[in-house]
């Protein structure tokens, strides 16, 4: 028999996460994981393919990995309990996985589902809290304050003129023989009831350091320092601008990834990815 390949849902307070791959001396959610599944498995070894690394400090509410597990060690999961494998990892993995990560679901899928290449978009969130009184202290760990009031009118103008397929490489870490080009799906500004500025951005992918770095490129605008033409600007001209701040890790939150509904989705989606991306291309669906 050959190996079951299980897709996770996953959510973590990236807190006190050096964030998601393993890094040796250090913790992260991967490594955690990993760990747990191993524990509940009964496997030497347990390795998790990620559709969006985070950084340190980056949150998650939707992220997805996968794993191909023994089928052997998946039917004896649920035990003497009438659970589905399914089931039953979801429970057991609560029972030694810290508070920090929750896993939300786990299921059978077909082995062409790859949980990064078969992904066709990515949700990313940003908050921002321009008038500090008004900060919930609550929301500490996943809102950066901002000590200058924000024009929100003024930062989605400019966000528009980022939309679409274009070369991100002064909005990115560059990596040697990585492509920079993605296709930014959307970028909205939008002003929450608690007086919260949130940006929500969605790509096919993202570039190291991408998301931070445009959220970073727009807040000039906001402050009424920049022009709205100017983002676009720095996006043209495709080198690093210094004028662009990669704002703090902990305001970011990766908050779904969609995939395909059929077995032949899946598969043609991973196809295409790998051929945009290429060997080389590392990040992913990194988002940071």
């Amino acid at each position: 028999m050959g190996r079951v390949r299980i897709r996770i849902d996953l959510a973590y307070d990236g807190t006190d996460f050096s964030g998601w791959a393993r890094q040796p001396g250090r913790r992260t959610v991967e490594d955690e994981l990993g760990r747990a599944l191993a524990t509940v498995l009964r496997a030497p070894d347990v390795r998790l393919t990620v559709g969006g690394r985070t950084d340190a400090g980056v949150h998650a509410r939707g992220s997805v990995c996968h794993l191909d597990v023994d089928p052997h060690a998946w039917a004896a999961v649920p035990g003497r309990s009438g659970r589905t494998p399914s089931e039953a990892l979801v429970s057991r993995l609560r029972g030694v996985l810290p508070p920090d990560v929750v896993v939300r679901r786990a299921a059978e899928v077909p082995a062409v589902f790859d949980a990064r290449f078969s992904a066709t978009g990515r949700r990313y969130t940003y908050r921002i809290c321009d008038d500090p009184p008004r900060l919930d202290p609550l929301r500490r760990r996943d809102t950066v304050v901002w000590r200058r009031p924000l024009d929100v009118d003024a930062m989605a103008a400019a966000a528009e003129t980022l939309v679409g397929l274009h070369d991100f490489a002064a909005y990115c870490r560059p990596r040697e023989g990585a492509s920079t080009v993605r296709q930014l799906q959307s970028f909205d500004w939008t002003r929450e009831a608690d007086g919260t500025v949130r940006a929500t951005l969605v790509a096919d992918a993202f570039c190291h350091s991408m998301v931070r770095a445009l959220v970073g490129g727009l807040v000039p605008v906001g402050e009424g320092r920049r022009s709205g033409a100017w983002p676009r600007e720095v996006l043209d001209g495709r080198v690093r601008d210094p004028g662009v701040q990669v704002m703090p890790a902990h305001g970011l939150c990766l908050e779904q990834i969609d995939y395909p509904s059929t077995r032949e989705g899946l598969e043609s989606r991973a196809d295409e990815a790998r051929a945009l991306r290429g060997p080389v291309h590392r990040p992913g669906g990194d988002a940071r």
